[in-house]
């Protein structure tokens, strides 16, 4: 990836659809968030930096790390898990019923999903569903009040309902598979 470009908003506009445009989308289709706009945060212990502004986990706030997998049939996958579920990716597979799994590419991500590394997140399933990438998503998450999720860009997150996640799902026309990754 290039060090010039990053995932944050500053840089929107090089992707296929904008964060600013996503949110636009999430207006039309009367899909409520709550939106918090940040220092950009690449990873989970980025986002913990920040979390004390939002809903804790005990208050139903469902913090999330997104994992962009490709499996050995040349399958695409994003995982939605609770951020501080232990993924073994040797046996996830099993879980998922795909083949071996490991890390996409940045390439692939930009290319599949539309977004760069540290703004992966269940919304960029706008641009995956064209690619035919997969979406499962942690079972956990279903009891949460609020799930964090970036709209494309590492800078902004939007506080969502399960119920509105689901009809962002229904608008796009993807159907997740809830999974039990215990």
């Amino acid at each position: 990836m290039n060090d010039t470009v990053d995932a944050s908003s500053k840089y929107q506009d090089s992707l296929p659809i904008s964060s600013d445009a996503i949110i636009k989308r999430l207006d039309d289709w009367g899909i409520t968030y709550i939106r918090s706009d940040h220092v950009p945060l690449r990873t989970v212990a980025d986002s913990k930096k920040v979390q004390g502004q939002f809903l804790s986990s005990e208050q139903g706030g469902g913090y999330i790390k997104n994992l962009y997998l490709r499996d050995n049939k040349k399958r695409n996958i994003l995982l939605v898990a609770e951020q501080d579920r232990q993924i073994d990716l040797k046996a996830l597979h099993t879980k998922l019923g795909t083949g071996r799994l490991s890390f996409g590419s940045a390439e692939r991500l930009m290319e599949n999903l539309g977004v760069r590394p540290g703004a992966v997140t269940p919304l960029s399933m706008i641009n995956g569903v064209k690619a035919g990438v997969q979406l499962f998503i942690d079972s956990e998450l279903k009891s949460c009040q609020q799930i964090y999720v970036h709209p494309l860009v590492n800078d902004r997150t939007l506080g969502m309902t399960v119920k509105g996640l689901e009809q962002f799902f229904t608008e796009i026309k993807v159907e997740p598979v809830w999974v039990d990754l215990e």
